[in-house]
């Protein structure tokens, strides 16, 4: 199965994102729009992996408190079209103790350099000039307090993911 570590966007942060993508869609993005049960940030992709139980015991040994993000900017990647979220170094730490803690068990991952952001439209075909689209931008923060593991799967309309556990703040 295709796992991954995410963290969920909820609440006033994932109505902004939905907002964003309206006003993109009124000035003629066109392309698979993420819907809003499906936006998230990936901290670390696993990819195909047997044994979920197995990331669940290995992540479960790391602890974070909570912290807050914060939307930052947008881009493009080949055809992704993304908002940025602002460095943070208790997100960066929480990572690397992720990461690492996937590493110590052997669970294999993708080791490319975490560069956080949440995928708003794939096969984005984009009119006109970037500079429309980096106009509005929303900066809203949300509190973290939950990591996902989840296991993605394709539907007929998209993808469909599934949260198979997940660990908590220490408050």
């Amino acid at each position: 199965m295709r796992l991954f570590l995410a963290i969920s966007i909820t609440g006033a942060m994932q109505d902004s994102l939905l907002n964003l993508q309206q006003h993109w869609r009124g000035i003629g993005v066109r392309g698979y729009f993420v819907p809003a049960e499906n936006m998230h940030l990936t901290l670390a992709f696993i990819g195909e992996y047997g044994n979920p139980d197995v990331v669940m015991d290995a992540i479960s040994s790391v602890s974070f408190t909570p912290f807050t993000i914060q939307l930052d900017g947008a881009g493009t990647f080949h055809d992704t079209l993304w908002t940025g979220i602002s460095p943070n170094e208790s997100l960066s730490a929480c990572v690397r103790q992720l990461r690492r803690a996937l590493a110590e068990q052997e669970i294999p991952y993708d080791r490319k350099k975490f560069s956080p952001h949440i995928t708003m439209v794939r096969r984005a075909e984009i009119i006109g000039s970037m500079d429309k689209l980096l106009q509005q931008l929303p900066t809203d923060t949300m509190d973290v307090s939950e990591i996902s593991l989840l296991r993605s799967d394709r539907g007929k309309n998209g993808m469909i993911y599934t949260k198979i556990g997940s660990i908590v703040a220490e408050v």
